[in-house]
């Protein structure tokens, strides 16, 4: 799962834009000061999208000059309330990938930020995953524990592989209910502990935790 940073101090926008960008399948971690998203630079993200004007003394220039200097490729977007032929010139100048004049649409910024992930990291799209002795291919949807082929469904592939890529991330039944069988499912959320039931049973050898009353883990 690709890791979204979004700097924006406009709260409600901030909160419209994250859930935008997580029913498109991102991870988004949102700041609203620019010195905390500073702080922030050298974890694993894989775009930034900047708001230019800040609350605090930190602005998106300031954020994007740092992030240069740990990183010189990871994909920047800046937003701006100002539509100004200096503030883009700028912005690419200092390393932008892209730059859009509030108010937006948040669908036209998930489809900029959709063309620039595959853009740039289709090339680094991983087809294997290994995890313990099992080895999963994600196109074929094929696992194998030391090369003995397990039989998995449709739902425990997509759970398994929910999981895989979220390691260490607590999931409620809710979170797991929306993310395999979608929003449109309408039965009880204790089918989850039973597709994690089925799961345990043919890959033994899953560190999966149970969060009692919430959900569970992979660790």
């Amino acid at each position: 799962m690709y890791t979204i940073c979004l700097v924006e101090d406009e709260g409600d926008l901030a909160s419209l834009i994250k859930t935008y960008l997580k029913k498109a399948g991102y991870n988004v971690v949102c700041f609203e000061k620019g010195e905390c998203a500073i702080n922030y630079i050298g974890n694993k993200v894989h775009l930034w999208i900047l708001d230019i004007m800040l609350a605090d003394d930190v602005n998106g220039y300031d954020i994007i000059k740092e992030i240069r200097k740990n990183d010189e490729n990871i994909p920047v977007i800046f937003t701006s309330a100002r539509d100004q032929d200096l503030d883009r010139i700028l912005g690419l100048e200092l390393g932008s990938d892209d730059y859009l004049t509030k108010p937006y649409s948040p669908k036209e910024l998930v489809l900029r930020v959709n063309n620039i992930i595959k853009r740039v990291y289709n090339k680094e799209k991983i087809d294997i995953i290994n995890y313990e002795d099992y080895k999963i291919n994600i196109s074929k949807r094929v696992v194998n524990y030391k090369k003995k082929e397990l039989n998995l469904t449709t739902l425990e592939f997509d759970l398994l592989l929910l999981l895989l890529n979220n390691k260490n991330k607590g999931f409620s039944r809710e979170e797991i209910l929306n993310r395999v069988w979608g929003n449109d499912y309408f039965g009880t959320d204790r089918v989850v502990d039973d597709l994690i039931r089925r799961l345990r049973k043919k890959m033994p050898h899953l560190k999966l935790s149970t969060i009692y009353g919430y959900g569970y883990r992979l660790s």
